[in-house]
């Protein structure tokens, strides 16, 4: 049960907080369709200035946990740099917002690739030394204490073999959340995605909250992205994230755009995502002897089911789903 729960949260977390990423965006009246690409990027630069420090000997083992935090914003910056791309073809060039996410997604993966090919000579690039769960995972070793120590059930769950970086996403999301709701900030980006003629007639302006909702939207596509190249892939970039920005998407249409709703989401996505690529070692009862792989289903339903769970669940909600008003329509100044 442990491990179930743990590994949930490794899934969950990042599309909880591309998923709020998406809603940065659209709030703000910009269709953000480049979360696939900006978590690729964000993953890519994270992975990188990670094996940059080590190759410098810049951090040691016993600093794992500096380093992370420190690739993780890097990440996000660069991340949010990206998202400048879609910001300035959808605000200033007035361009199809479908379409320019569209290119962004078909350009990340081209140039992270070719980088990694640079850089390292193959299709995958990693740490130089050591491995992700080594360097960066809580363990009671972490805290000055036993390797075999025990806190009990519940706290084992939330310090013992889980990953840093976890709790600081999750930390992020809440404080955004509260950003978009709870302040002026927030109501004034919300108004540019709801009637932005209005909130032009009040003083605001409107292209600089759209470009503050984008770039909000990459700073957490990009520090998702390398979440799960760093809890999910083991510290390494290889130009894919299995898809996770277009389950985000699913995530942030099921959540109707509400943060709440989208933690839910993201938790439900993440059991199934956490079955699809744990079943094999899951045990149905917790005594070690009836596994889930034993129980005759095809490897291959167990890896369908986020996708199809996907399916099912925008078939059901996305009619009653309900979009900001201007979302997707380029903002002219001289309309009313």
């Amino acid at each position: 049960m442990v491990f179930l729960i743990q590994q949930t949260l490794l899934f969950a977390v990042p599309l909880m907080i591309v998923a709020l990423a998406g809603v940065c965006a659209e709030r703000s009246g910009v269709i953000n369709l480049a979360l696939e690409g900006i978590m690729i990027f964000g993953a890519f630069i994270g992975v990188l200035f990670i094996r940059t420090m080590q190759e410098m000997n810049l951090f040691d083992k016993e600093q794992g946990q500096i380093l992370m935090i420190l690739a993780l914003f890097v990440a996000a910056i660069c991340g949010s740099i990206f998202s400048l791309l879609l910001a300035f073809s959808a605000i200033n060039l007035k361009a199809d917002q479908t379409i320019g996410g569209t290119a962004l997604n078909m350009l990340a993966p081209a140039i992270v690739l070719f980088l990694i090919v640079m850089i390292a000579q193959q299709n995958t690039i990693g740490m130089v030394k050591g491995g992700a769960a080594s360097w960066f995972m809580l363990r009671p070793s972490s805290f000055g204490l036993p390797k075999d120590y025990s806190w009990g059930f519940l706290i084992d769950i939330l310090i013992n073999k889980v990953y840093l970086s976890t709790y600081i996403c999750i930390i992020v999301f809440v404080i955004v959340s509260v950003i978009l709701y709870k302040t002026k900030f927030g109501l004034r980006l919300r108004s540019c995605g709801e009637n932005p003629q209005a909130a032009d007639s009040l003083g605001i302006n409107v292209f600089k909250m759209r470009y503050a909702g984008v770039m909000l939207s990459g700073f957490l596509a990009g520090m998702g992205g390398f979440n799960y190249a760093l809890t999910t892939a083991g510290c390494t970039s290889n130009g894919d994230v299995a898809g996770y920005g277009f389950l985000a998407l699913a995530v942030m249409i099921f959540g109707n755009w509400t943060p709440i709703n989208i933690a839910a989401g993201g938790l439900i996505f993440g059991l199934f995502k956490c079955i699809a690529s744990t079943y094999a070692t899951l045990d149905i009862n917790g005594d070690g002897i009836y596994m889930l792989s034993e129980i005759g289903i095809s490897p291959y339903v167990y890896r369908m089911l986020p996708y199809v769970i996907t399916l099912v669940v925008l078939a059901f909600t996305s009619k009653s789903s309900r979009v900001p008003k201007a979302e997707g329509i380029p903002y002219d100044k001289g309309q009313r």
